[in-house]
């Protein structure tokens, strides 16, 4: 996604300025090219060096006299950029940018050029808070300008409140959101879920299972970067929440089916990559069960059947995680529930499965095409299953 794009970073003299470094690296890492472009202020706060080194750009500081070798004027790096970003973006800049001021080399990039522009705002909650900045927020919004909000905790001077720069993480996703607009899932609608619901025996015991959720934010993300508007109906996981998709959270298979249920109107696609626990208890205790017996029976009942109760016109991908019979299963599975699409785990195989980055699946279709995939990062994983998804949908 920013192999080969080229990211303009704006950095203006909020004591954030130091965090953009770390953004910059993880920007030249994903294999985007990186052109720094910081105000006067900046420079006061982090040294060009730290970005030149960062990024083996020259760093753009100056309007009239850039950096020795830097050869892209103002416009010419309006016209280069994939998308522009400001992080952070002082109360100051967004004034300007507001007011169309172009008194510096950022505040003139960024209204020479036709590229999407993202601000994350960071300064003290006060000034954030201010109606003057959250109107010239919303002013710049309307105009078509990303706003990343800036986020809650404690602030250079010590107080504690809204204004934070949002973290990194957070920035690179909502940059690949704006890459991804034009994407080959621009406008479909996609449902996915994630992680393993929790059947609750008593106030803090439950049935699970070992899914981390790794998979099913890896397709949400995958999608998101395509251009699709995505929501995520995720059981419980440790995992950060995916810029730029709805997230919807629940604990049981029950409030799963609920939410897909709901979720499922008018989409596109579903892909159902959590792991739904087939049974839960028959009742669930009150209070905390007490070891006063050497044993405890469980009386478990089936949980519903979401694949195979859902009704519409939509894609319907499963996932089958199987540890023998793979492929016998999995095609039972994805004629049984219906399926357009399956996705065949084997948990067995070395590091695939369960709490792994990698996965060794195969992929059949609703026609009995089957496509064996080689061990791959659950990204790559799904990205082989949205080339499939859009194969189906024509």
């Amino acid at each position: 996604m920013l192999a080969n794009k080229t990211i303009v970073l704006g950095v203006t003299g909020g004591i954030a300025a130091y965090k953009a470094a770390d953004l910059a690296s993880k920007l030249a890492q994903a294999g985007a090219t990186v052109e720094v472009v910081m105000t006067e202020a900046a420079t006061k706060l982090v040294a060009p060096l730290t970005f030149r080194s960062i990024t083996g750009r020259p760093v753009v500081t100056n309007m009239f006299k850039p950096d020795s070798g830097h050869s892209i004027g103002h416009i010419a790096l309006a016209d280069a950029a994939d998308v522009i970003v400001i992080a952070p973006a002082t109360a100051n800049t967004i004034a300007k940018i507001t007011a169309g001021i172009a008194d510096n080399m950022l505040t003139s990039v960024v209204l020479a050029t036709t590229a999407p522009v993202i601000l994350a705002p960071a300064m003290h909650h006060n000034m954030y808070q201010n109606p003057v900045t959250q109107d010239n927020l919303a002013k710049i919004k309307a105009r078509g300008f990303d706003i990343i909000e800036a986020g809650y905790g404690r602030l250079a001077s010590g107080d504690t409140g809204w204004g934070r720069l949002a973290g990194v993480e957070k920035i690179m996703g909502a940059i690949q959101q704006v890459l991804g607009r034009k994407g080959n899932l621009a406008g479909k609608r996609i449902v996915v879920t994630a992680g393993g619901t929790q059947e609750p025996i008593d106030p803090v015991r439950h049935i699970g299972n070992r899914s981390s959720g790794k998979m099913g934010h890896a397709v949400a993300e995958a999608a998101r970067d395509r251009g699709a508007i995505v929501k995520l109906i995720t059981a419980p996981t440790v995992l950060p929440e995916p810029p730029g998709v709805e997230i919807i959270r629940v604990q049981t298979a029950s409030q799963m089916k609920e939410a897909v249920t709901d979720a499922v109107d008018g989409t596109d696609a579903l892909i159902m990559a959590a792991a739904v626990a087939d049974y839960q208890p028959e009742s669930t205790a009150k209070d905390k069960i007490k070891k006063e017996s050497p044993d405890l029976t469980l009386e478990l009942i089936r949980t519903p059947d979401i694949l195979a109760e859902l009704k519409g016109s939509f894609l319907k991908v499963g996932f089958a995680a199987e540890s023998s019979n793979l492929i016998d299963n999995a095609r039972k599975k994805l004629k049984a529930k219906k399926l357009d699409l399956i996705v065949a785990n084997d948990i067995t195989a070395a590091d695939s499965g369960f709490d792994v980055d990698t996965n060794k699946v195969n992929l059949i279709d609703r026609e009995g095409k089957m496509e064996e995939l080689p061990l791959l990062t659950k990204r790559e994983v799904a990205d082989k299953i949205l080339d499939r998804v859009m194969e189906l949908l024509g």
